[in-house]
């Protein structure tokens, strides 16, 4: 029996005996203390809603208030939220809020946007800073790859938009996700939940809290998801890009005071499915010549997977969910760490300690030619990464006025062993046909590039933020950050033939120079990135009555610049070391909404403008004219992203809620003169402006796409949905029966740097149901069905390497369907 299939057989039973037990009740007084300074007293729901159904409690400035007197956007999910909508984890919350995005191929190559911005679509690259983000108990992740796991024993999340860095840790530049874990509890609670639906989807989930003594408190969380895979792989019989998640959470509290609560924590979480398959959307013609693309070289190839013929994939209409990659796939995904939070009411206010060590194991194995010919026989990254947190902070307040300054430090040692293998398909693949070496597979065959990538990478911060109340009903608010990065970074990649021979960087036999060409040796060490830089914000907020609040925001800002390492261009054997560094890119906000509520708070409606300008933006582009697919950084002179946002939620009665969000997002590069060009500008011969898409036409060196769409922004994005109910007495238990759906939208968007005629992804919505029962007691039944129209849809796109055409992509998951039985007690 595997792990996870223990896990949830230990939770299954785990709930069956909660089931049969008599709930206890938990009061307010006899609530558990919360995770931040002056939540004790007050129990899980408690803080997270009010009695009023919009009065949400945030800890967005480090204290607690309610959401609409913070002038920041921000949304806001709670722990009922999360359960009934099926969000487990990023991917699913992003179907919830419109401005957020995340993209992923796989856990490494995943990316997290707020507004469109944040990191770069496509291949993740370990020299650069994620541009939002992700918190977990104050602590904060440096690899976005925690955002493809399962939510674990959490309360609220909160996801803040606009830039972040002078009220805590690491600085980010378009927005901040914040999850809060639950508390210990001094009085026994815990909660079961299992679920079972199509595709084998099982997930349970379980934790338990409690007293250890008067002054301790432990709690304890576990989660597994298992999901067979969407597509099936013809060559292995296998379905692939499957879910196979566990997690672990405890965290004790020591009340060693009245004045002082001590928090350790420790988590471990673990994935291992067999994923994950890119596989075959479409063919878009190249500049390329016509016998070095896709068609032309897969009728070279006898047939694989049928009986008779020549090559040819197991289905062109990718919603057959078919593929036949013949290379290893994994994405064993390990993450964990422990942390130690103190807090000490001091004088007026509390200083609070975070101290942090995480790890992240990444074993993958990928098919990166995206066919089922031996062209790639093994790609792979694996690495390991450290990270180590320090945050010292205090808030207080004065008469008319609160603040908070602190400290914060990051340290990140990496360390990636990369493999790439070249198969005996890959000669004819890659060499010209009029080169007679095309047709010896021994030329490619065996020929391994072995990777050697390190990074050391440390931040330190000093900030402050001052809320200045001038009067009853404004408030000034500057903030300030001084941060200094230090990046020392190195790539090193060696080059063998099958025989164990040093491939040379220049020169060599006719052999040599094609096996060069199919996989380039290159080395930069010891490459530094060093600076200092100065971040500043100031808002003004008027409040000129209990239920509106009007606030306009400015921040000046940056992103730290990076070190390129996945390696850089080559030209005629020499790494373009010029490329080895980008710059940090530096961002003007602005900012001005409105909160507001009205028909006695059961309504709410908030409006938020802004218009961000980025110098210097980081985006990531495929040098596509290289066999190996590099994901590497330039900068674009400058980007901008502006629009408008909207949330009304609506409450009329206990029987009713109701919600709508939306955004318009206008984005563009208004300076980019010098991109990489689009795979239809790409893969001639010779430089020049040829017509588009048609083969043996010439390409430019360079491409201007000023004016054009950045990556994985939509211009219009909605959610909505909301629920219904009705009380109900069975078996004489008082409860409800409840209704509720939520839907989402979202327009074209382009999933390439540089916007391509291939790789735009058309507009579609998604439609969610449930239909449930639940008690007084804590007892919740219901069936639900996700994208429930089965929606045929696109999550990313992408180009592949030596510009042949073939374009790969996610397809999106089909309609799912399934029950979910939990009780909390």
């Amino acid at each position: 029996m595997s792990l996870n299939s223990f896990a949830f057989a230990l939770l299954a039973s785990t709930s069956t005996v909660a089931f049969a037990q008599d709930a206890p009740v938990v009061t307010a007084k006899e609530s558990p203390a919360q995770q931040v300074p002056g939540a004790q007293g007050r129990d899980e729901e408690d803080v997270q809603r009010s009695s009023a159904a919009s009065d949400i409690i945030v800890t967005a400035r480090r204290r607690q208030e309610q959401v609409q007197d913070v002038p920041i956007p921000i949304s806001v999910v709670g722990v009922k939220e999360l359960d009934s909508t099926g969000s487990f984890n990023v991917s699913r919350l992003a179907q919830l809020q419109p401005t957020l995005q995340f993209y992923s191929t796989n856990p490494r190559n995943s990316s997290v946007n707020v507004r469109g911005l944040g990191a770069p679509l496509g291949l993740t690259n370990d020299g650069i800073d994620q541009g939002v983000g992700v918190y977990i108990d104050q602590v904060y992740f440096s690899r976005v790859a925690v955002a493809t796991l399962d939510f674990l024993d959490v309360q609220q999340v909160e996801t803040l938009r606009g830039p972040q860095g002078t009220l805590y840790g690491k600085n980010t530049v378009a927005g901040a996700i914040s999850i809060t874990s639950k508390a210990p509890s001094f009085n026994f609670e815990g909660r079961a939940e299992v679920s079972a639906g199509s595709l084998a989807f099982k997930q349970a989930k379980a934790s338990v809290s409690g007293p250890l003594g008067e002054t301790v408190a432990a709690r304890f969380g576990v989660a597994t998801t298992s999901r067979r895979g969407t597509v099936y792989n013809v060559r292995t019989g296998n379905y692939v890009n499957e879910q196979d998640n566990i997690g672990f959470r405890g965290a004790i509290l020591w009340r060693a005071s009245d004045t002082l609560d001590l928090t350790l924590s420790a988590d471990y979480n673990r994935q291992d499915p067999e994923c994950c398959a890119q596989i075959y959307i479409k063919y878009g013609p190249t500049q390329r010549a016509a016998n070095r693309q896709y068609p032309a070289l897969t009728a070279a190839f006898p047939a694989t997977t049928q009986t008779s013929g020549t090559y040819r994939v197991p289905s062109t209409n990718p919603f057959d969910r078919l593929t036949d990659l013949d290379a290893d796939l994994n994405a064993r995904n390990t993450l964990g760490g422990v942390s130690l939070r103190g807090e000490l009411e001091v004088g007026s206010g509390t200083l609070t300690s975070v101290t942090a060590w995480r790890f992240w194991d990444w074993l993958p194995a990928n098919d990166r030619d995206f066919t089922g010919l031996r062209v790639t026989t093994l790609s792979q990254n694996p690495t390991r990464q450290d990270q180590f947190t320090q945050e010292l902070r205090y808030a207080g307040e004065g008469n008319g006025f609160d603040y908070v300054v602190g400290a914060f430090a990051f340290y990140q040692d990496i360390h990636t062993t990369g493999t790439q293998r070249q198969g005996p398909d890959a000669s004819r693949w890659l060499i010209n046909p009029s080169n007679a070496l095309s047709n010896d597979p021994t030329v490619l065959d065996g020929l391994t590039a072995a990777n050697d990538i390190r990074l050391k990478n440390f931040s330190g911060a000093l900030f402050g933020k001052l809320n200045w109340d001038v009067t009853d009903q404004i408030t000034l608010s500057p903030g300030v950050r001084v941060n200094y990065d230090d990046k020392v970074g190195s790539y090193v990649s060696i080059v063998r033939d099958s025989a164990g021979n040093l491939v040379p960087a220049t020169g060599g036999t006719a052999r040599q120079v094609e096996q060069r060409t199919a996989l380039g040796p290159q080395s930069f060490q010891n490459e530094a990135y060093r600076a200092w830089n100065v971040s500043y914000d100031f808002t003004a907020s008027y409040k000129p009555s209990r239920d509106v609040l009007v606030y306009a925001t400015y921040a000046h800002t940056f992103k730290s610049g990076g070190l390129n390492l996945n390696g850089v261009p080559v030209v005629n054997g020499v790494a373009q070391t010029q490329f080895a560094q980008v710059d940090p890119e530096k961002v003007d906000h602005f900012e001005i909404g409105v909160k507001s509520q009205f028909w006695d708070r059961k309504a709410t409606l908030n409006v938020t403008g802004f218009w961000t300008s980025i110098k210097d933006y980081q985006a990531l582009v495929n040098d596509g004219q290289n066999t190996t697919l590099r994901g590497y950084l330039a900068n674009a002179d400058e980007v901008r992203v502006r629009g408008i946002e909207a949330d009304f939620s609506v409450r009329p009665s206990e029987r009713i809620s109701l919600y709508v969000n939306g955004a318009y997002t206008d984005h563009e590069y208004v300076r980019f003169t010098n991109a990489p060009c689009p795979p239809e500008r790409s893969g001639g011969s010779t430089v020049g402006n040829g017509l588009p898409g048609v083969p043996g036409q010439p390409s430019p060196a360079v491409c201007d796409i000023s004016g054009q769409w950045l990556p994985g922004i939509s211009k219009w994005a909605f959610s909505f949905g909301g629920e219904v109910n009705q009380p109900v007495n069975i078996f004489g238990k008082d409860g409800e029966i409840y209704f509720g759906a939520d839907g989402s939208y979202r327009s074209k968007f382009s999933s390439n740097a540089s916007r391509s005629i291939y790789t735009d992804i058309e507009g579609y919505g998604l439609a969610n149901y449930r239909l449930g029962y639940r008690t007084d007691d804590g007892l919740n039944v219901f069936a639900w069905v996700r994208n429930a129209t089965d929606s045929e849809y696109f999550d990313v796109l992408a180009t592949t390497p030596g510009n042949t055409g073939l374009i790969s992509g996610n397809v999106g998951d089909p309609r799912t369907y399934g029950v979910t039985v939990g009780l909390s007690f």
